[in-house]
């Protein structure tokens, strides 16, 4: 069959449309491969920028907690976003800010949280721990089960207590691990231990808004009731603790944990803490334990105080969020302050 030059020229244009088609696609893929090898080369420099900054954030507060009177400790200080007590208000401190202060071309923000505000897990015996759950809501059941877990778990090898679990019981778990049998590192590992459920370990509090609030049925929950936790063990235990809790810095959750310590009693603490007057000074301020003996009318929370409680801390938990364009990384340190020692003991990406 003869082709025709109109033909031959229909093929050309074909050909020549498949051509720029086809370098046209190449020309997108190699802007897109352009495009991402640009991205990945500017994270690769935001992600170096980024620890940095965190790190210099770090140092920052080591800096801040340096300056900071060593006891009492209080949340009314510069660290813990006060606005100063005393000698603060005249100290290098002063108008320091710990939210989006300029480093280079990015910015950090500070928070610093004192690990004594909270009740040290490795320090904990039965009756506390018992009542930290009993206070959360935990059902009767569960309570010597999660207390004799932990206390297995965190002590020596040996026979599991009455309600307790050592590694045979959780060999039998998918996939299989072995009991610690050494102090908590890391708050986390909390929800490996027998009996702690993801909503113990969180919180679940009652939803406020719920159109019906469905309650206990005496102990335990009712049939089809998720269970009520009014705060999760993350909120008022933690690993690092030197071992008491400085009553200026717990919260009253915190505070309702302790064996003795009632509802009128955490109320008078609250509330000299939150005035600018108090029994000793005008700063709303705890300077030591004795005004505490007239706020605890209950003999067994009088009997506590010097076994649970202290007015300092020198264990800190900064968290530094680092920010350089649109990146953004969070880095979590731990640090120990003695006077105005402070040295950091442990640095890593959230």
């Amino acid at each position: 069959m003869k082709i025709s030059r109109h033909d031959q020229r229909g093929f050309a244009v074909i050909i020549v449309l498949v051509a720029i088609t086809v370098l046209s696609i190449l020309a997108g893929a190699l802007a897109v491969f352009m495009k991402v090898e640009s991205q990945l080369t500017q994270n690769g420099n935001d992600d170096e920028k980024l620890l940095w900054l965190g790190r210099a954030g770090v140092e920052r507060a080591c800096w801040i907690l340096a300056q900071e009177p060593g006891s009492p400790t209080c949340l009314k200080q510069i660290w813990a976003g006060g606005p100063g007590y005393g000698p603060e208000t005249n100290s290098p401190l002063a108008g320091i800010s710990l939210d989006n202060y300029s480093v280079g071309d990015g910015t950090v923000s500070l928070k610093i949280i004192e690990q004594e505000s909270k009740i040290s897990i490795n320090r904990a015996d039965a009756p506390l721990l018992n009542q930290i759950l009993t206070t959360m809501g935990a059902d009767a059941g569960d309570i010597s089960v999660v207390s004799d877990s932990i206390l297995d778990w965190i002590g020596p090898p040996g026979g599991p207590r009455a309600a307790g679990a050592e590694s045979d019981y959780y060999q039998g778990l998918t996939p299989p691990y072995n009991a610690k049998n050494a102090p908590i590192d890391d708050i986390e590992e909390l929800q490996l231990i027998k009996g702690i459920t993801p909503e113990m370990f969180k919180g679940t509090p009652p939803d406020p808004d719920a159109q019906f609030v469905h309650h206990k049925l005496g102990f335990g929950n009712a049939p089809g009731q998720a269970p009520d936790y009014i705060f999760g063990l993350r909120d008022v235990l933690t690993p690092y603790s030197s071992g008491k809790i400085n009553i200026n810095t717990a919260d009253s959750n915190v505070l309702a944990c302790i064996p003795g310590i009632d509802g009128d009693a955490i109320q008078n603490i609250m509330t000299y803490r939150n005035s600018e007057g108090g029994y000793e000074s005008s700063d709303g301020v705890f300077q030591n334990l004795g005004p505490l003996n007239a706020m605890i009318s209950n003999p067994l929370g009088q009997q506590q105080i010097g076994r649970y409680l202290d007015v300092h801390g020198t264990v800190y938990e900064v968290h530094a969020t680092a920010q350089t364009g649109t990146s953004q990384r969070e880095f979590i340190a731990v640090v120990l302050r003695n006077g105005n020692n402070v040295s950091i003991v442990g640095f890593h990406p959230k």
